[in-house]
């Protein structure tokens, strides 16, 4: 009886030690807050793969829907394994002398994640897949301005040495202990991470490029805005991810992210269908839904710091200025950026870093938002806004502008002329989106 005694009380004591590590873990570990990042993450990759991707391929021609459907599928495969085996280390890695501008590869295939490493409150596991998400739809974002001309290979490429030198760089600088983020840089969830980036990425890729055949005398609409305003429906309700989960806490900060975001997605709507329905005598699907992108895309930087209604104001902002800077692209300069995602993307972000700076104040009465860090007022804010963005379009432009010609000259760039009129459908991936 006592050796059984003594043999219980060992089993107890071995189960207990065996508990410890993992008991240590679930003290540190926030389950409302991890859960809601889990959800988040879902959420984020639901905006490309689906929303992104029939949104996108809505907006092409019929002979071109396949390819544009691929490179976005291609794209978050890619970007998932180059964020695995070192973006993520790039990003945020701790890069000693110069951890201002870059991070290190100590982390690299996250060799350093395990399922008790913590990142705050939740599992490193799960903020490193939460970033994953936006490291996919950054570049992805960049596939609608060299929709239905660029080859295949060659955007392969492109993208995983842009994720490399352009996205996770700048991530590193405003979110990873960067520069930009020890001067107070406001960005909430990627007005110069993801939007600016993805602009200005845009643009120069339009630029390099050339325009398609036919542009702008041709007209080129899309084949299918019943998919279009699928996908839009589907990166609506993403977007609660992207800017509610980068509070990295189920809180009031997420709570107002999502109001805000929501606040502002219907404003744009409403703001360019009003701009289309004034100039044009007709409101189009089109351009409610691209409004939306633009209220989501202005919003996303100041998601996390300005009120309901400051919200307002930027989607109505966001709404008219994106309507006109693309009128401006494509009318003006004569710009081939495929599928707006300069004007939309790029100016939405510029301008809503620039606004997060004026509507986070604390002293505007019903535009108020959750005011400014210590000694910080909106003189100083707004001067750390605009060294934000000038610093993310500068950088982001020379670097792609470089990578697009290496690129040409290792892989060429562009279909030939004789390959376009046929379609990417057929040229690169031999198949067809419909056979009717």
């Amino acid at each position: 009886m006592f050796f059984q005694y003594q043999r219980a009380n060992m089993t107890a004591l071995a189960i207990i030690l065996a508990l410890l590590p993992i008991q240590a873990f679930a003290d540190d570990l926030n389950a409302a807050n991890t859960s809601w990042i889990l959800t988040s993450t879902a959420l984020v990759l639901f905006m490309t793969i689906p929303g992104l991707s029939l949104f996108y391929g809505g907006l092409v021609r019929s002979k071109n829907v396949l390819s544009v459907l691929m490179q976005c599928f291609a794209i978050t495969c890619l970007a998932s394994i180059v964020w695995f085996a070192f973006g993520y280390s790039i990003a945020f890695g701790d890069g000693g002398a110069t951890n201002a501008y870059i991070g290190n590869l100590d982390n690299l295939f996250l060799g350093k994640v395990t399922e008790g490493s913590m990142s705050g409150d939740i599992p490193e596991s799960v903020f490193a897949m939460f970033q994953m998400t936006f490291a996919i739809i950054t570049p992805a974002l960049i596939v609608g301005a060299f929709a239905e001309r660029m080859r295949f290979s060659a955007m392969l490429l492109f993208s995983g040495l842009w994720l490399t030198l352009v996205y996770a760089p700048i991530t590193h600088w405003v979110w990873g202990g960067g520069w930009l983020g020890e001067m107070g840089l406001l960005d909430f969830a990627g007005g110069t991470v993801v939007h600016i980036t993805a602009g200005v990425g845009a643009l120069v890729a339009a630029l390099v490029l050339g325009n398609r055949k036919g542009f702008p005398r041709q007209a080129m609409p899309p084949h299918n805005l019943t998919m279009t305003v699928t996908g839009a429906g589907m990166l609506w309700v993403g977007w609660f991810g992207f800017n509610g989960g980068s509070a990295l806490a189920a809180n009031g900060d997420a709570g107002m992210a999502m109001l805000v975001t929501h606040i502002s997605a219907a404003a744009g709507s409403l703001a360019w269908m009003m701009m289309e329905w004034t100039k044009h005598g007709k409101p189009s699907v089109l351009g409610i839904v691209t409004g939306m992108v633009a209220g989501l895309g202005t919003i996303t930087p100041a998601s996390g710091f300005v009120g309901p209604a400051g919200a307002l104001i930027i989607g109505l902002s966001a709404g008219v200025i994106c309507y006109y800077a693309t009128q401006a692209i494509k009318q003006r300069f004569k710009i081939d950026d495929s599928l707006d995602v300069f004007p939309v993307h790029g100016v939405g972000g510029m301008l809503g870093t620039l606004l997060a700076g004026i509507f986070a104040s604390d002293a505007l009465g019903i535009f108020s938002g959750q005011g400014y860090n210590e000694g910080m007022n909106m003189a100083s804010q707004v001067s750390v806004q605009l060294v934000g963005i000038i610093a993310t379009f500068a950088y982001t432009a020379i670097v792609s502008y470089i990578l697009l010609k290496l690129v040409d000259k290792l892989l060429v760039l562009r279909v030939d002329e004789e390959d376009e009129v046929r379609g990417l459908d057929l040229v690169e991936h031999d198949e067809r989106g419909y056979d009717l």
